[in-house]
């Protein structure tokens, strides 16, 4: 079953062009990461899903409902974190907490205690919502957004501040939902890193179209490799294994294969040096890491 699907989708805000012709498929059950740069149009696509603001062009389905005024919405079974996470400052967080479940009918008060202890939140909860720390405050707005258990969570930056723990916390906290519950994720996001460790799927958007839907297999696929040889005679080096048909480009005394038999056989490129007298001293594989590919992959590197 879809989660969520979006068809030609597209904002306009006069002349300038935030998102465009954006069609998206999400499974239920799936954590789906919308990965792109600070204004390729990932916040204006989460507004758009909410209902918060009306598209110029195209539609958008939740949970199987289009979203349009005067239909039905399915917003009883979505949870949502947009942007900076909002609060009532002079409430604690407890109180916050109390707000949101009276607005979700059906919610009982033992949610607001369970949530504040599987957040982290336990030692604060009396605590007023001006005094939290960012990450804190991020982690407030997780509970609100999840504290009527949702079958979708749609979450802007949802590590927005958190330290490197707390990014691992909520990283498998989302991974529990999905593995367990079958809560649908969609999460926006510019870490690459992190998305390639709890993604089952990929859209990625740049200039507010999108550029390729790809899971997390295909992605690290994707990522380039390199064979680095160095020697203590690296040009006479380069013309042996150029006669053999691996040419390379040669860099600050490194030369740099890219042919797929170098890459495959590394051991067959140091025995063509250790025949010829040209004995590797450093060989090798170097692959590009996450934030050069994702660079790569929107046309900047």
């Amino acid at each position: 079953m879809v989660a969520i699907e979006t068809t030609g989708l597209g904002k306009r805000y006069g002349a300038v062009t935030a998102v465009s012709d954006l069609s998206l498929h999400v499974t239920r059950g799936e954590i789906y990461a919308f990965l792109g740069l600070n204004g390729a149009g990932k916040t204006t696509t989460i507004r758009m899903l909410l209902g918060m603001i009306k598209p110029t062009a195209g539609e958008a389905k939740v949970l199987g409902m289009p979203i349009q005024r005067g239909r039905p919405q399915p917003w009883h079974s979505v949870g949502y974190l947009v942007e900076a996470p909002y609060a009532y400052p002079e409430l604690s967080v407890r109180e916050n907490l109390e707000l949101v479940r009276r607005l979700r009918p059906g919610t009982d008060r033992q949610a607001i205690d369970r949530i504040i202890e599987q957040l982290g939140l336990t030692s604060y909860a009396t605590r007023r919502a001006d005094t939290l720390s960012q990450g804190n405050k991020q982690r407030l707005g997780l509970a609100k957004a999840m504290l009527h258990q949702p079958a979708l969570l749609i979450l802007d930056e949802p590590a927005n501040g958190l330290d490197p723990a707390g990014i691992v916390e909520i990283r498998n906290l989302l991974t529990q939902l999905a593995q367990e519950q079958g809560v649908t994720i969609f999460m926006s996001s510019h870490l690459l890193a992190e998305v390639a460790r709890l993604a089952h799927r990929i859209g990625i958007i740049h200039q507010g179209k999108l550029l390729q839907e790809l899971s997390a297999a295909e992605l690290q696929q994707q990522r380039r490799r390199r064979l680095l040889v160095q020697t203590r005679t690296p040009q006479a080096a380069q013309v042996v294994l150029a006669n053999a048909g691996f040419a390379g480009e040669l860099t600050a005394n490194t030369l740099i294969l890219h042919h797929p038999a170098a890459l495959d056989c590394p051991d067959d490129i140091a025995t063509l040096l250790v025949n010829a007298g040209h004995p590797p001293t450093h060989l090798a594989i170097e692959q590009e890491d996450l934030e050069q590919q994702f660079l790569r992959l929107v046309g900047i590197a």
